[in-house]
């Protein structure tokens, strides 16, 4: 489904198929697995911008608390906010943390309840 959530500004981000897959993290910043993988899913994000979009969706949190956070863990991750829990309910997200990756199509190609590594993404966009 297209989606819209908001940016640590407030803006509105529009979320959907586009050229590219999509990675949907589901987290907030108390899960400790959550904390666990963020570390990896920056590098992610970070080594496959342009080729894929990557958000963190952060559930239920202020901004000011999430860029708290990502500053003192020193993480540049691109992160939108689901204020009211509409997109996990949307996505039937139950745990945190869960990663769903579309294709360019929005077809639902992956989805992983737990932590993910960057190496299981790669495969998953790899095939």
């Amino acid at each position: 489904p297209v989606f819209t959530v908001t940016n640590s500004s407030g803006e509105s981000v529009v979320i959907g198929p586009g050229a590219t897959p999509v990675v949907l993290n589901f987290w907030a910043t108390w899960c400790p697995p959550c904390r666990a993988e963020l570390p990896g899913l920056a590098q992610f994000a970070s080594n496959n911008e342009g080729s894929v979009r990557f958000y963190g969706i952060d559930l239920q949190e202020s901004p000011q608390v999430v860029e708290a956070f990502l500053a003192e863990q020193k993480l540049v991750l691109p992160v939108v906010y689901d204020r009211d829990g509409q997109v996990a309910r949307m996505f039937a997200v139950r745990f945190i943390p869960t990663t769903i990756v579309t294709d360019a199509q929005g077809i639902i190609v992956f989805r992983k309840i737990g932590p993910v590594t960057a190496e299981e993404l790669t495969g998953v966009l790899n095939q």
